[in-house]
């Protein structure tokens, strides 16, 4: 039996994982290390990460389960998952950061987007990579960095000094300097990418002032990406597969073909809707994505695309009742509160706490709370903000269905929030859809392993083959109560909307 390595690099940590392949193609976790990553905020709404100290915490957990996992020679493959839009800037010549590197949550480069928008930029930004002007993205991040660092922007057009998302880095450092690239899915999050060519555009390099010497080569997400120096572990293990981490993801949940369809509910949420071979341009201001590249695969050849939509407060809802409202004293204990009342007594909670994501994009507005009584306790509060989980979720998958992405069956869903049953049954309920949560709940790192593996030439598809059964929440309200509910909600989100604008 074979091993592959995945590393999967997230916002707040950094962990490697052992996944052991056995002779029917399923992949089961051995071994995990796991280091929390500092956060730096050296201005409001700046959120920085030391690149160096993210290297550091690789190179330390992948040993660590190298060590776990009975040694290198056991290992056939590495494969890399990460938060997908930070940006990191380095010197070609000494692999060291020129510059901590700006987060995907950061939002200094607002006015760029801002100012690009107003000279009528986005419609064909969006037709060219399915994203609309926003700092969420990598473009506007890199320039500020090449102005940032005194000497770069002229260094860059050299090819002294090169850009990328977290996962270039990594493979960077990993190989040695050997190999600038990128898979396809981080490329697609840059605002910089063409997402029908799978190359960069000239024509979006010159708009956002990003030179194209500094950015990676972009390569498939299966198919070797370059091989680690073998210093680091012992051997020149391949580095064979790499997705950011919501379209691995997909691929750990086996969503493969268009209808299917994963959540992610963590502080925030992450919908990715598979929509085949082609992509689909929302007319809903969802955002157009790669969901998968198989071009540099063993047998390539296949694609995805996917529309995918943001909630910004998901498990940070849960989080608020517990460290700002102090309702409950342990997240776990919403649940129960929750389920103590018969309904939500006609209370609803948006929480806007930094602003409303797809469909809605309204960075100004702000939590709110509508329809209270002086019957109203905190056991409403509490039901609200568990029911705001199902109510976001609902409009991301209206919005899909008005893009005209093919009807889902099923919704697959992963993150800390799944383990309450209450919030996934009420999910399944608006949503009127089955809710499906797998046994195993690392997806992101599951999905890097299978690219690995498929890159690697030890699996022949992508084809998920869990052998634990999901569990499974299917709707059992009826259609009327259904649409009241959801009415309130919209009422909710309009109040919210016109407070922040009254208040703008």
């Amino acid at each position: 039996m074979s091993l592959i390595l995945a590393i999967d690099q997230g916002t707040t940590s950094t962990r490697a994982i052992a996944f052991e392949l056995n002779d029917k193609g399923a992949l089961s976790p051995v071994a995990v290390s796991q280091i929390e990553l500092a956060q730096h905020f050296p201005a409001s709404g700046w959120v920085e990460h030391d690149a160096a100290e993210i290297w550091t915490a690789v190179v330390q957990t992948c040993r660590e389960v190298i060590r776990k996992a009975g040694g290198v020679g056991r290992f056939a493959a590495v494969g890399i998952t990460n938060q997908r839009e930070t940006s990191v800037i380095w010197d070609a010549a000494t692999g060291e950061p020129l510059h901590r590197a700006i987060v995907w949550q950061d939002r200094r480069t607002a006015d760029v987007a801002a100012r690009l928008a107003a000279a009528g930029h986005e419609a064909a930004v969006q037709a060219a990579t399915g994203l609309i002007l926003d700092p969420y993205f990598s473009a506007t991040k890199y320039a500020w960095l090449l102005d940032a660092v005194p000497g770069a922007r002229d260094r860059a057009g050299r090819g002294e000094v090169k850009l990328g998302t977290i996962e270039s880095w990594l493979v960077w450092k990993l190989t040695g300097g050997a190999r600038h690239v990128t898979d396809a899915t981080n490329a697609s999050r840059t605002s910089l990418m063409d997402l029908e060519t799978l190359n960069w555009r000239d024509d979006l390099c010159a708009l956002f002032d990003v030179p194209r010497a500094a950015l990676p080569e972009i390569a498939g997400c299966a198919g070797e990406m370059g091989r680690c120096d073998p210093a680091l572990f012992g051997r020149d293990l391949p580095i064979a597969g790499s997705a950011g981490d919501q379209q691995a993801a997909l691929v750990g949940h086996g969503a493969l073909k268009a209808g299917e369809a994963k959540i992610t509910y963590g502080t925030g949420a992450f919908l990715v809707a598979n929509v085949g071979d082609r992509p689909v341009a929302s007319k809903s201001r969802l955002l157009g994505t790669l969901g998968f590249s198989l071009e540099s695969a063993p047998k390539p050849g296949r694609i995805a695309y996917a529309l995918e939509g943001s909630i910004f407060s998901a498990g940070s809802a849960i989080q608020w009742l517990r460290d700002g409202a102090r309702l409950i004293s342990e997240s776990r204990q919403s649940e129960a509160l929750a389920q103590s009342l018969p309904d939500n007594g006609g209370v609803y909670l948006v929480p806007a706490f930094t602003g409303l994501g797809a469909p809605w994009w309204d960075p100004e507005a702000r939590g709110t709370i509508t329809g209270l009584t002086r019957d109203s306790g905190p056991a409403h509060f509490v039901r609200a903000a568990l029911e705001s989980l199902a109510y976001q979720t609902r409009d991301l998958l209206d919005a899909l269905a008005a893009d005209g992405a093919p009807p889902l069956k099923t919704l697959k869903v992963d993150g800390g929030v799944t383990a309450n049953a209450f919030a996934m049954q009420f999910v399944a309920d608006i949503c009127g859809l089955a809710v499906e949560r797998p046994a195993f709940q690392e997806m992101t790192a599951l999905g890097a392993a299978r690219l690995a593996a498929l890159g690697g030439g030890l699996i022949d598809d992508l084809e998920s083959r869990a052998t634990d059964a999901p569990a499974v929440w299917a709707p059992a309200m009826s259609d009327d109560r259904r649409e009241t509910l959801h009415q309130g909600w919209r009422r909710a989100v309009k109040a919210a909307i016109i407070a922040a604008q009254q208040n703008g």
